[in-house]
């Protein structure tokens, strides 16, 4: 329980005042002895020990009086039938409010979105808790802004929907980097989220020096985590997996995939509408769902003869969460899929280049270029769309090479040469090489989103199948992707603001791993990590919203977006055109994965820190923090009535006069 009015229980020692008064009345009468009376005295002892209940019962209640009157004069404030563990008025308020998509789901009623009860509640909440400064940290950006009162999360831009995902570790780095340049005092941190997993990458490895960083702050810091967790009863998401146009003597036409994936309770089949809407042209294709997840393959949509590059949506209808019913595409000419493989033993290589040059649809043209290190300076970065690095690491003039490549949205994968070397890049080194024993497996993987992820009918890598006799060690921070049963990380992603660096800590040869022999694994990694590199090549681009980032001043909204600010566009989905490029932002692929945190998750990630966890429920109408002084007066009264019940005086029966 917390108070609007602390200062004011300073007058709890006043529950003392009818004691002191019985105590000072009964110093007023001196007893003397008397004769007389003490017959009668001793007689009456016999029938005073209800009398003597009756004046501590009175003591007690006019004691109870004054405590609710106290009380009920510094405001006491509960959240739910519970109190709020909160103490006296903050120094600064630091909110963390999780805008992605999977916010903007609706209650049963469709009435409100988890996002709009989220900002409610807190704005609610904090006009009563009060503060002096309040700082809003923005889940696409993760930059705080400071805001004139609780009132601006119902209102400022900085709180609407987006289509990127949340970061939650970046979120909580920027509380911590301005709490430490602004020099805060008691700071409240209020975490508005609902737990899925890929906004909190609980099993990351930057949480250990996160929460450490907390507790290490000189000023008193505890986090109240508002937690929606309920999952969707009745939604559906449509992705598109693959969009290529294709030339042939008829004509062109547009062969889109896409994936349509329903929430777990909705079991019954139903036939949904596919509507299509490509540079204003509209069709409507009819699907029927049987299952979760309903996949269209290769499906043909003509094209006029003349039309080469363009843009389109396909959307499905409303249900209790709009931003996940449509996906924006571009589309142009196919264009060459090129790889950069960096090795200083070819021979050694062999099968990455193989799993790079054979594309897995005949349509797409792959081309590999093998260099080494000392080539690097000539090669046309521009045009790559994935470099493997199978060398020791670079340094200087190289390092910075594929610094900016990355940078500039690339994907880089580093596996270990014979000999590692001592650079570093990325923040990252390679350690000495490992036998493992006989019995080391693959112990775990992600399955539910990167390189590692379950294919499209969701049927799982056979990752766990993989031999791996001997590995490299990598030092460094990264997110594991896949670890052996003996702890090492066999596959990790380095943290980078843009691109993807992965460290795959073996090699192909069969000496050190069964990756060529059971080349699946090794060819799915590959050509994922092609793939996404390439969006990033051409005219045309498909990205992920919150990608790119930076200022979108500049861009021309083609296609939806239709609410956000045009220095916002790189945060929402939509099209967009930049310059001569034509930009497609969707949600990320773990948006449409509905999977929360566990109790065990969370709990290790507030391990040793203050915190509290109140939960709620999209459209919720009940208040975070309510005020309960009323409770406390209805006390006194009650308190009041009771003691004045018990000075009444006994009523005794009449005596009648006898005659």
């Amino acid at each position: 329980m917390s108070f609007l009015e602390p200062m004011l229980l300073a007058a709890i020692p006043l529950i003392g005042l009818p004691v002191l008064i019985h105590l000072v009345n009964q110093r007023r009468y001196q007893t003397m002895p008397w004769a007389a009376m003490i017959f009668l005295l001793a007689a009456h002892r016999l029938s005073r020990g209800f009398a003597r209940l009756r004046q501590w019962l009175i003591l007690a209640v006019r004691t109870l009086a004054i405590a609710g009157l106290v009380f009920a004069l510094a405001r006491p404030l509960a959240s739910g039938w519970l109190g709020l563990a909160a103490g006296s008025k903050t120094d600064t308020t630091i909110i963390l409010l999780d805008r992605s998509p999977s916010m903007s789901t609706a209650s049963a009623g469709g009435i409100g979105t988890k996002l709009e009860t989220g900002r409610r509640h807190l704005a609610e909440a904090f006009a009563k808790l009060g503060s002096d400064h309040w700082v809003l940290v923005d889940s696409a950006t993760a930059e705080a802004t400071e805001i004139q009162s609780p009132e601006d999360l119902l209102s400022v831009a900085e709180a609407d929907p987006v289509g990127a995902s949340a970061n939650l570790p970046a979120m909580l780095r920027t509380a911590y980097e301005y709490m430490q340049s602004n020099q805060t005092g008691r700071t409240d941190i209020w975490i508005c989220s609902d737990m899925r997993s890929h906004d909190w990458d609980a099993e990351g490895g930057q949480w250990p020096a996160l929460r450490q960083s907390f507790l290490d702050l000189p000023q008193a810091v505890r986090f109240y985590l508002l937690a929606f967790a309920e999952e969707p009863q009745e939604n559906m998401s449509i992705r598109m997996t693959d969009i290529r146009r294709r030339q042939t003597d008829q004509g062109a036409s547009l062969v889109v995939s896409l994936e349509v994936t329903r929430s777990q309770k909705m079991a019954e089949s139903a036939t949904i509408p596919l509507e299509f809407d490509i540079d204003g042209a509209r069709s409507v294709l009819h699907v029927e769902i049987a299952g979760r997840t309903h996949e269209l393959k290769d499906h043909e949509i003509s094209l006029g003869a003349n039309q080469i590059q363009g843009w389109g949506r396909v959307s499905i209808p409303a249900d209790s969460n709009n931003f996940d019913n449509e996906f924006f595409f571009v589309f142009d000419e196919p264009k060459i899929r090129r790889t950069l493989l960096v090795t200083e033993e070819p021979s050694a290589s062999r099968a990455l280049h193989l799993a790079a040059e054979i594309a897995a649809d005949a349509e797409v043209e792959t081309s590999v270029e093998v260099s080494s290190p000392e080539q690097l300076s000539t090669i046309a970065w521009e045009e790559i769309g994935l470099v493997l690095w199978q060398a020791p690491l670079p340094s200087g003039k190289d390092a910075a090479l594929l610094e900016s490549y990355v940078e500039s949205d690339g994907r880089l994968v580093f596996l270990p040469p014979r000999s590692p070397g001592l650079n570093s890049i990325f923040d990252f080194s390679w350690g000495d090489w490992l036998k493992t024993s006989e019995d080391v497996t693959v112990g775990n993987w992600r399955g539910d989103a990167d390189l590692l992820a379950h294919t499209l009918s969701g049927s799982a890598l056979p990752v766990g199948e993989l031999q791996v006799p001997r590995i490299c060690g990598a030092r460094g921070e990264m997110t594991p992707l896949a670890t052996l049963s003996s702890g090492e990380v066999l596959l990790g992603r380095l943290p980078t603001a843009r691109g993807g660096v992965y460290v795959l800590a073996t090699t192909a040869l069969e000496s050190d791993s069964s990756l060529a022999t059971d080349g699946v694994v090794l060819y799915v990694m590959v050509q994922r990590a092609l793939a996404e590199g390439c969006r990033r090549l051409g005219q045309v681009q498909q990205q992920v919203a919150g990608a790119i980032g930076g200022d979108s001043s500049g861009w021309e909204r083609l296609m939806g977006a239709e609410l956000a600010l045009s220095n916002q566009y790189a945060y929402h989905s939509g099209v967009f055109r930049t310059g001569e490029r034509l930009l497609a932002l969707n949600r990320s692929g773990a948006e449409d994965a509905v999977r929360v945190l566990s109790e065990e998750q969370i709990d290790r990630v507030f391990e040793g820190l203050d915190w509290v966890r109140l939960d709620g429920q999209a459209d919720e109408s009940s208040s975070l923090v309510n005020e309960i002084w009323r409770l406390f007066l209805l006390g006194m009264l009650i308190a009041l009535l009771v003691e004045a019940a018990l000075c009444l005086p006994k009523i005794r029966p009449a005596v009648k006069a006898v005659a």
